[in-house]
């Protein structure tokens, strides 16, 4: 049992009245505030909290309100109970990752959204609505109708009206892209990128045994006067576009610029891959490349970047019913089919508005992390666009990408170099940083500043090895 200071008067260093006021369900607003005094030191390990009966009298609160409250923090290892002597704030828990991890991308936990509550109520549903002997069985590839219908309403702030008949369901964006590499090419064929381009493309070309071309691209995007080029030299027949909040540059293409792509598609007869995982958190993105070319786009979303990875659900709107089962045969000689439960539960919570309120959860938390990174990392020129939940960050000279990331690991951090994104030779002197990978935002901070102070120095001889 941890030790404790001598006990002090409950509350007697904590304004309590201050946590109410925000936004949400008022104990999530009790929680938080709750966290943040003991994350600013205003509570301190020991301290002993207010009773609950005291805390709803003072609070005006119902008790089950603030039963909740205490029930959520002790499950969370903040506080713990000691009988009739009360509840204390717990000692702060052993991090035992070695590594702040600014390398995975991935979205931040959703403000004010209780997600440990949503996963229990959307569980509940899909058990007392679902057929269970269909939950734990072999599925139809490509979701059910239900699955499909509701790939369409999440996929409609995108591309408007979705035929449900053109969706298909499949357990995640990564599982996708490879069914697609499948179906529309073949051994030794070319799929036509950008310079820095998503890692997955790259694994999944590399062992499918297809190889990448590399179109170049200006401060827009992937240049219509370079794709044209790379058609004219033959041996490709697929364009991979990652168009809004580009991983890894984070930039998003213009609406003209997306419109001459397809233009330039049509003429030489390419299939696009339009992989967009990041369009419901970016500010006012113009429409997808799959507008201007609904015959020919393979429209890939997913809700790992959005959402949460551990969701394992991503959604494809073909551009026919011809093209969704030539994907369709693909997934099944590879992942057959996404986890019955999980697609279930999501399908629940995109019919029921759950998973639009987790986005806007995202999308808070999002600007609040994105406001913090460029306080600490802007040097007066440096800003990225609004939603980004990754930064493409440029280095002094005096660091390479490599040395960078080896010398960042040695100082508990992770960030990936430029050269996991390299389809080709290009190499830029820049680092993606990724902001959603740390759960608590002051540790996310911790991070950024080491970061900083990091880039200030000069490498070492150390930094150019692997140790």
């Amino acid at each position: 049992m941890p030790r404790t200071r001598p006990i002090q008067e409950p509350g007697a260093a904590l304004d309590w009245t201050d946590a109410l006021g925000g936004r949400g369900p008022r104990y999530l607003q009790v929680l938080h505030f709750l966290e943040r005094a003991i994350a600013d030191g205003r509570l301190r390990p020991g301290d002993r909290l207010p009773p609950q009966r005291q805390l709803a009298r003072q609070l005006g609160l119902d008790l089950t309100t603030v039963t909740r409250v205490y029930a959520e923090a002790s499950a969370r290892q903040l506080i713990h109970a000691r009988g009739a002597l009360g509840t204390f704030v717990s000692a702060p828990m052993v991090e035992l990752s070695p590594v702040l991890d600014l390398g995975m991308n991935m979205p931040p936990p959703p403000a004010r959204i209780d997600v440990a509550g949503l996963l229990k109520d959307g569980m509940a549903q899909v058990l007392a609505h679902a057929d269970i002997d269909k939950l734990v069985s072999y599925q139809t590839g490509g979701g059910s109708p239900a699955e499909r219908a509701a790939g369409a309403r999440w996929l409609a702030p995108m591309l408007g009206r979705v035929d449900a008949q053109r969706m298909a369901t499949a357990p995640g964006a990564q599982a996708a892209l490879a069914g697609l590499v499948l179906a529309l090419t073949r051994p030794g064929d070319r799929i036509l990128t950008e310079a820095m381009t998503y890692p997955g493309l790259i694994g999944a070309c590399r062992q499918l045994g297809r190889s990448l071309a590399v179109v170049e691209r200006d401060a827009h995007g992937m240049r219509p006067d370079a794709l044209a080029s790379a058609c004219r030299e033959g041996g490709a027949g697929v364009l991979y576009l990652n168009p809004t909040l580009h991983n890894p540059t984070a930039t998003t293409m213009p609406e003209a610029r997306r419109r001459e792509l397809a233009q330039v598609a049509a003429r030489h007869d390419l299939q696009i891959i339009e992989d967009d995982p990041y369009w419901l958190l970016a500010e006012d993105p113009p429409p997808p490349v799959a507008h201007w070319a609904p015959e020919r786009t393979h429209y890939l979303s997913t809700l790992s970047k959005c959402l949460a990875p551990g969701l394992r659900t991503a959604y494809v709107a073909s551009p026919s019913e011809h093209a969704r089962k030539a994907l369709l045969t693909a997934l099944r000689a590879t992942t057959l089919m996404p986890s019955p439960l999980a697609t279930a539960m999501v399908t629940q919570w995109i019919h029921d508005g759950t998973a639009g309120q987790w986005l806007q959860g995202v999308k808070a938390e999002a600007r609040t992390r994105q406001e913090l990174a460029e306080h600490i990392l802007a040097d007066g020129e440096r800003r990225w666009p609004r939603g980004t939940i990754h930064l493409w960050y440029e280095l002094p000279g005096h660091w390479t990408p490599t040395e960078l990331a080896i010398a960042a690991r040695m100082e508990g951090l992770a960030v990936t170099s430029s050269d996991a994104f390299a389809a080709g030779t290009e190499k830029p002197r820049a680092i993606r940083i990724s902001l959603g990978g740390i759960k608590q935002r002051y540790r996310l901070e911790q991070a950024l500043r080491t970061l900083v102070d990091l880039l200030g120095k000069e490498p070492t001889p150390l930094d150019q090895t692997l140790i």
